[in-house]
């Protein structure tokens, strides 16, 4: 007969105080042709990160929308003297790799490399980087690739929703674009690409960003010859700023037959240089911003609406927003926007515990630790606050930051921008069951 052993409980041990961030020498150089280039040493392994950031600032043709977004997809496709193929090939060999990606500002290069093939990397970096050839046979195909992918995600409800949400913030504004649409991309052709790569991917404004096994010096060095031939071309001017409209009215946009509906919330925020950012970032936190925030908890853990709900302070270069996410089943729609607008009413109008306070913000201060502590998190976040005008030291400021926020900061900071008239509303769903669930609550727009 199988015996079994007696079960123990063992108390949760408490969670310990958050240690001060130790933020390693960063060396700071903007070379002669306006690349600003930052390096830090972190030798836990022998493997090195960077991260390029090229601002590029779109026009008011919403075609840019759909350049960047090819530009982006095709810029490690070869150079003059290298095809897509050898230069995978020699990435292989270095152990390395290079990715891109974008967004409405600015164009992202990232790559990773053992430390023993830093000179190599780096001059397959500059190579790819400045001298992107843009081959007519590559751009094609991935023009048909990606005029496929953006279809699809058109067709999904998350897309469909941001895309409305963000026309209804920014309105005209390239903010507001959303995904390109697929047969403006189908219009792009190779010689495009290269005259916007000339214009917009240059040197001056943009930031490298580079932590690992590395010496200063040494790397400053190899930056600078790699990109050597990277020289054309002053920083651009910034976007303008958006005017943001938050209307009243909640807008519905039919998916006959969904059998769910998609739930999007926002409004304008607070940029993280802004002293009240700190309070704002925990208001948020409290509300949604983690599993056991009180939306979360509300609709997820108690009433069963939905497998998650949150909300997130999202940063632009000259915007901050507000989003606040679910999506539930089409028969709860009315009581989840119920206890949604409750819930946003709530943290408007009382104050929060002390206990809910604590716990938000040592997630906060937490996640920051945490999220620092690899090569690749750390080059993230450096780059990230440093393209955005913060220093170096914000990542061990803003924890100092998060201790002197006071339970009255949060409901001052929760009144001014979760409050529910400074919100917009849209909701994709099955307009014959979700619009007599929105009347009773809302004027309703529908598309």
């Amino acid at each position: 007969m199988a015996s079994t052993l007696p079960l123990t409980t063992l108390p949760v041990p408490a969670v310990g105080k958050v240690h001060p961030l130790r933020l390693p020498a960063v060396t700071d150089v903007t070379l002669r042709s306006g690349l600003r280039v930052l390096v830090a040493r972190r030798a836990s392994i022998p493997r090195f990160e960077c991260r390029l950031i090229v601002p590029i600032t779109l026009g008011r043709d919403p075609g840019d929308a759909a350049r960047q977004r090819l530009l982006t997809d095709t810029v490690l496709s070869g150079t003059q003297d290298r095809t897509s193929r050898e230069i995978a090939e020699q990435l292989q060999l270095m152990g390395a790799g290079m990715d891109t990606y974008a967004d409405s500002e600015q164009l992202i290069v990232g790559g990773s490399s053992l430390s023993s093939r830093r000179r190599a990397f780096l001059d397959l970096f500059g190579a790819v980087v400045s001298g992107a050839a843009f081959p007519a046979d590559e751009v094609a195909i991935e023009r048909d690739r990606l005029v496929q992918e953006i279809a699809l995600q058109r067709s999904q409800p998350a897309t469909i929703a941001g895309d409305a949400l963000a026309r209804r913030l920014y309105g005209t504004h390239p903010y507001g674009w959303g995904t390109p649409d697929p047969e403006v991309v189908e219009r792009v052709g190779a010689a495009v690409l290269r005259r916007v790569h000339r214009q917009r991917v240059v040197p001056g404004g943009s930031l490298l960003v580079l932590v690992g096994d590395l010496d200063p010096d040494k790397t400053i060095a190899d930056v600078e010859a790699a990109f050597a031939a990277w020289r054309d071309g002053a920083a651009r001017p910034s976007s303008r700023r958006p005017h943001v409209e938050t209307p009243a009215a909640a807008l519905l946009i039919d998916r006959p037959g969904a059998v769910q509906t998609t739930i999007r919330f926002a409004g304008p925020g607070l940029a993280r240089r802004d002293p009240g950012y700190p309070a704002l970032a925990l208001a948020v936190m409290v509300f949604g911003g983690y599993f056991v925030s009180r939306l979360n908890d509300n609709i997820r853990e108690q009433k069963g609406f939905t497998y998650g709900a949150h909300a997130r302070v999202e940063q632009r270069r000259q915007a901050a927003q507000i989003t606040i996410a679910t999506d539930v089943g089409r028969e709860v729609t009315a009581p989840a926007l119920v206890e949604i607008e409750y819930e946003l009413a709530r943290i408007a109008s009382t104050p929060v515990a002390q206990a809910e306070l604590d716990s938000a913000r040592r997630f906060a201060q937490g996640s920051l630790s945490m999220g620092t502590q690899t090569q690749a998190g750390l080059t993230a976040y450096l780059s990230t606050l440093v393209a955005h005008g913060l220093p170096v030291t914000y990542l061990r400021d803003y924890p100092r930051a998060l201790d002197d926020v006071t339970i009255a900061d949060v409901q001052a900071a929760a009144a001014r921008f979760l409050s529910p008239r400074r919100l917009a509303r849209v909701v994709v769903g099955d307009a014959a069951v979700v619009r007599p669930a929105l009347t009773p609550l809302y004027e309703v727009e529908e598309s």
